[in-house]
């Protein structure tokens, strides 16, 4: 027999036509299952379902100037919930959001205030302790290696102590001096507390802001190699720097952009009133947390999105809102949001088990 003979493919006949059988591993999975896999459709079916329920008890619900009420109590609820539904779905938690906004809005009027100076040196200032607040958070939970759950509670009972303490130090009283005759409000107002007209609805210009933050954070997500090294540390932080991931930068980056979400909430809520309460903050960060998991993030981390939040947090301005447009007794508000939140995390783990079923 010849080389080139021994070479020669053997000629096979081809197999004969028929249906093939796939696995549940290789099957296409239908539409729905695919539109099911993602975490942001089950806090939108049940936005549209509370949208429903309150346009149809509350008749003033269906207003342009209720609705632009709706969008600002869910706009200082969502810029907030946004970088902490960032921070959850890299795994960790921030229990300090809530104080954090008070102890920025408190920093910059009173820097403002007490040092009679223009008050853009205190929103500068204010935004260097909120960003060292989270980098404090962050450091201190990758350098000991504490639960970030136990890191920013304490963070929360020190600054809650602080922001008290400090402005009865300063001001002798419980609040802030008002600062609106200030050099540099009307400037900073128009930035963070301004409203613009729509077909004859005023709307707060947070409504905006948290839109763009909504727009931005989704890209970061999804487009940038920042975004894959936020689910990959929540996902599995040692598997995560196995293959390269800066997994202590990326965790106290996402401690410093809650603290700049804070620093904005705080600036906003600064200029709307003019004057802080220094005890107030305490419980938001719930809120916030509670936004971010209706919206659809795990609380083991790894799992989530962007616009997620952005449902949850409208949900949560529809209830608080709605409540008061039917007439209803506010006292049953946090039920209202304790039930839902549940409910939201019954629907999201049957949505996640209807989409992975063969």
């Amino acid at each position: 027999m010849t080389m080139s003979q021994q070479a020669a493919p053997a000629v096979t006949s081809p197999p004969a036509s028929g249906p093939k059988e796939r696995d549940g591993r290789t099957a296409q999975r239908s539409l729905v299952l695919r539109l099911l896999a993602r975490p942001e459709v089950g806090v939108f079916l049940g936005a549209v379902a509370v949208f429903v329920f309150f346009f149809a008890m509350a008749p003033t619900f269906r207003s342009g100037s209720a609705m632009a009420t709706v969008l600002y109590q869910s706009s200082t609820i969502g810029i907030m919930a946004l970088p902490v539904a960032l921070l959850m779905i890299g795994g960790e938690f921030d229990l300090s959001a809530g104080v954090a906004v008070i102890t920025s809005a408190l920093t910059a009027s009173m820097v403002s205030f007490q040092l009679t100076m223009n008050v853009w040196v205190g929103v500068f200032v204010a935004l260097l302790v909120s960003l060292g607040i989270g980098a404090f958070n962050g450091w201190m939970m990758v350098r000991t290696g504490l639960p970030s759950f136990l890191v920013t509670l304490g963070t929360f009972l020190g600054l809650q102590g602080i922001n008290l303490a400090v402005t009865k130090l300063i001001t002798g009283n419980v609040a802030t001096d008002d600062i609106s005759d200030m050099d540099g409000f009307d400037q900073a107002r128009a930035v963070f507390s301004s409203s613009f007209t729509v077909g004859g609805v005023q709307f707060k210009v947070t409504v905006l802001w948290w839109l763009g933050f909504a727009a931005l954070a989704t890209w970061v997500l999804l487009r940038t190699k920042y975004g894959n090294w936020i689910f990959a540390v929540g996902g599995n932080k040692d598997s995560a720097r196995a293959v390269g991931v800066p997994v202590k930068f990326t965790k106290i980056s996402l401690f410093m952009l809650v603290g700049f979400g804070a620093w904005f909430v705080g600036m906003h809520q600064l200029f709307a009133f003019n004057t802080v309460q220094s005890g107030e903050g305490v419980g938001q960060e719930l809120i916030y947390i509670a936004a971010a998991v209706i919206g659809g993030c795990l609380l083991t981390g790894g799992y989530g999105s962007a616009i997620g939040p952005v449902f949850g947090a409208f949900m949560f301005g529809m209830v608080s809102q709605g409540i008061v447009y039917a007439g209803w007794n506010p006292d049953w508000f946090k039920a209202f949001l304790g039930v839902m939140l549940i409910g939201a995390t019954l629907i999201n783990l049957w949505v996640q088990k209807s989409a992975t079923r063969r």
